[in-house]
C-alpha cells in the first residue's frame, strides 16, 4: 500500500512537471507570456514619479505622474491587459516607445484610457494624433480588457472585445511598452504579451 502511494505521488509530481514545461513551451512557441499577474512589477522599469505599487493582485498608482516601462523592446506583438480606472483617470498603454526614460505621444504610439479627455476623438480606445475613436467607449469604474496588435505598420486596438481603431502608420517601428499613470486611480492586472 505504501509503495502504491509513493508511485502515485511520483506520477503526480511528474505530471505537474510536464504541465509546467508545456506552459513554458507554449510561451516560447509564440503563445501569450505573462508580463505581470498583478503580484509583481519585476518585468518593468519606472519612468517619472508615479507611486506604482502592488496590492490586491493589481499594479496600481494614485499619485504622481509616470510610467511602468517594459525592460524589453518589441516590434510586432499582441498585448492584452486588464485595466480598472476611476471616472477622472488619465492612463494608457504607450507602444514602441523610442525613449524608455521619457515616453510620450511624440516618441510612442499612445493608446489612450482617458474618458474625460477634452478632445474625446482621441479618448479611450484611440491612438493619440494617429487614430480617432468614434464612438468612444467608457472605461470608468469597471474592469476592462484592452488588446493592442502591432504588426508592421498595422495597428489595431480592441476595448472589451470591440475594435475601436485600425490604422496603418510608420512613425515607430520598435520600442518598449509603457503603462501610464496621469491622474485618478489606475489599476492593471493580467498583462500578457505575444511577440509576433
Amino acid at each position: 500500500m505504501l509503495r502504491r502511494s509513493a508511485m502515485m505521488m511520483g506520477l503526480l509530481c511528474a505530471g505537474l512537471g510536464l504541465l509546467g514545461l508545456s506552459h513554458e513551451a507554449a510561451g516560447q512557441a509564440g503563445g501569450m507570456v505573462a508580463l505581470s499577474d498583478g503580484t509583481n512589477i519585476e518585468n518593468f522599469d519606472q519612468a517619472g514619479n508615479a507611486n506604482w505599487r502592488v496590492g490586491e493582485r493589481t499594479i496600481y498608482a494614485d499619485r504622481g505622474n509616470g510610467f511602468l516601462v517594459t525592460k524589453q523592446s518589441y516590434a510586432d506583438f499582441r498585448i492584452r491587459a486588464e485595466v480598472w480606472v476611476d471616472d477622472i483617470a488619465n492612463s494608457g498603454i504607450f507602444i514602441r516607445c523610442e525613449d524608455p526614460e521619457d515616453p510620450g505621444a511624440n516618441t510612442c504610439y499612445e493608446v489612450n484610457i482617458f474618458d474625460t479627455r477634452p478632445d474625446p476623438s482621441y479618448g479611450t480606445g484611440g491612438i493619440v494624433n494617429v487614430a480617432r475613436v468614434n464612438p468612444m467607449p467608457k472605461a470608468g469604474l469597471k474592469w476592462n480588457v484592452m488588446e493592442i496588435e502591432a504588426g508592421g505598420p498595422q495597428l489595431t486596438v480592441r476595448f472589451n472585445g470591440q475594435q475601436t481603431v485600425s490604422v496603418r502608420d510608420t512613425k515607430h517601428a520598435r520600442g518598449r511598452i509603457a503603462f501610464q499613470y496621469g491622474q485618478g486611480v489606475v489599476r492593471f492586472r493580467k498583462i500578457d504579451i505575444q511577440p509576433l
